[in-house]
């Protein structure tokens, strides 16, 4: 299992920063559940998005799916409105089904709200699943 201090090992390659939201926590709870009215949701920091290096037969059969070639990793979860996650907890969605606004990060049960800085990294599915 991929810890805090060697994750950044696993992805070597080039980071694009990305912005996730500055509003404050109070904010982001009423935009997700007026968004989502019924999904669950989990606010994040700490984040990354990892983007599955994958040829274009999958890619194509992840769209074909209904989904992005997109997965979220947090180290910090400040809120998750089902109780899955406690505060501090470390998180790995599944694959996103929608990311348009660089803040809310869909997968097919749970919303996934990304506050403060974080970044995009390429990887391949192995190290992607080595996160729990």
């Amino acid at each position: 299992m991929a810890t805090e201090t060697n994750l950044d090992d696993l992805f070597d390659e080039q980071c694009k920063p990305l912005n996730g939201s500055s509003e404050s926590q109070a904010a982001l709870l009423e935009a997700v559940q007026q968004r989502f009215p019924d999904k669950g949701f989990c606010l994040v920091q700490a984040w990354r998005v990892l983007r599955a290096d994958l040829n274009e037969q999958e890619l194509a059969k992840v769209a074909n799916a209904g989904h992005l070639p997109l997965f979220m990793q947090s180290s910090r979860v400040i809120v998750d409105s089902r109780g899955r996650f406690l505060p501090g907890d470390s998180v790995r969605s599944s694959m996103a089904v929608s990311f348009d606004d660089g803040v809310m990060f869909e997968t097919k049960n749970t919303v996934y709200v990304l506050m403060g800085d974080g970044h995009e990294v390429l990887a391949d599915l192995k190290s992607i699943f080595s996160f729990f």
